[in-house]
């Protein structure tokens, strides 16, 4: 997302969109929609072999990066995924690897599976009828009431798991999963196999076509000490490094479906004639584009910048990623949403891809923080400095 991008940063940049060029044209993400398979799983392996599941990943695990800057180069795939409305746990799979990436050599199996895409992980974090401040609570040490959360009980040297999660990204094409629970001893992170007794799952609608969510209940699930990733502190601080992880990839990509969205737009407006006139000639509409312009700008500095701070300062990037995911929330869908009235009646229209793109919009959004929720803890952070 930054302007000034290595050279080595702009060929995995470039080596990514020409990848999703040509295995995941449009066509192929309608028809992956049609079908409900949202993502094929060699194609995956295939994404994970460019470095894509890598970058979060010690050397040792098979991982490693271009520069040294893990999220500013995750940013720029997830914005050409935004480009392409490819399908794929990018997002959901990165946040994991963010918090097994400080559980020690005792995970070292089950994440050189996830880098290597053989194993699918996702990260459970949402509760029904709960957003962001779960994540919130968890981090800052708060106690929920019985039955509030989804629970992990002392089990030996292991737990039993009780409860639901929902909004889980590809929950339903999952291997695995990074369980976000509380416990007597505060908040844990749990590796639970999706096929494990008493792990029931059930997928769930998203506007994204290729994007999918599943609920994953939890029924006295027993969980062995050695899939106990992180507890206490430990735990806080690795579920605000996924936060972080899944909320910049997030906007990323969101500005990556808005800027083609943009590009979408300019060239209807370029070639599309009325009274003899292209469209893009009349003044309101450059006044509007040009409205939508400095506001996509603005979503990709404030990105850019949240990437950099998590590289940069992972421990005090909370007020550049609560910056990024508000504003580009706050203003894609502004933008999507114009390009579709420019569009006329076509726009609103099945056929026409550009309603593809302003779901990914939406879903984007609303995922990981909505602008309201980021906004809240932009001021909780403030308050507290």
């Amino acid at each position: 997302m930054t302007l000034d991008l290595t050279a080595d940063q702009r060929l995995f940049q470039q080596t990514a969109r020409e990848f999703l060029a040509g295995t995941v044209p449009v066509a192929t993400v309608r028809a992956l929609g049609e079908a409900g398979t949202g993502f094929d799983d060699q194609w995956w392996r295939s994404a994970a072999e460019l470095g894509w599941t890598a970058m979060l990943v010690a050397e040792s695990h098979g991982g490693g990066t271009i520069s040294g800057r893990p999220m500013t180069e995750l940013a720029l795939v997830a914005t050409e995924l935004g480009r392409s409305c490819a399908p794929g746990p990018f997002v959901t799979t990165n946040a994991v690897l963010a918090g097994l990436g400080t559980a020690g050599a005792g995970q070292g199996e089950t994440i050189a599976g996830i880098a290597a895409g053989t194993s699918i992980a996702s990260w459970a974090v949402y509760e029904p009828g709960r957003g962001l401040d779960i994540v919130n609570a968890l981090v800052d040490g708060a106690a929920p009431s019985d039955g509030e959360w989804t629970r992990a009980v002392r089990d030996g040297s292991g737990y039993r798991l009780t409860g639901v999660k929902d909004r889980v990204e590809s929950g339903d094409r999952a291997d695995i999963l990074l369980v976000t629970a509380q416990s007597a001893d505060g908040p844990v992170q749990l590796l639970v196999p999706t096929d494990a007794p008493g792990v029931t799952v059930t997928p769930t609608w998203t506007l994204d076509l290729v994007r999918r969510t599943a609920r994953i209940d939890f029924a006295d699930v027993a969980v062995p000490a050695d899939a106990v990733v992180h507890t206490g502190p430990a735990a806080a601080a690795a579920v605000r490094a996924q936060l972080h992880t899944a909320a910049v990839l997030t906007a990323a990509e969101t500005v990556g479906a808005t800027a083609e969205a943009m590009d979408m737009t300019l060239g209807w407006l370029t070639d599309r004639f009325t009274f003899g006139r292209p469209l893009a000639s009349y003044q309101a509409l450059k006044h509007r584009m040009a409205d939508n312009k400095t506001w996509l700008e603005a979503c990709r500095a404030t990105t850019g910048a949240a990437a950099a701070a998590c590289d940069d300062d992972p421990a005090g990037a909370a007020e550049a990623v609560s910056v990024a995911k508000s504003y580009v929330g706050a203003k894609a869908p502004v933008i999507g949403q114009d390009c579709v009235q420019l569009h006329g009646g076509i726009g609103v229209t099945w056929e026409h891809d550009l309603h593809l793109y302003l779901r990914r919009i939406g879903l984007g959004r609303a995922l990981y923080g909505t602008p309201e929720e980021h906004r809240r803890r932009i001021t909780d952070l403030l308050v507290a400095a």
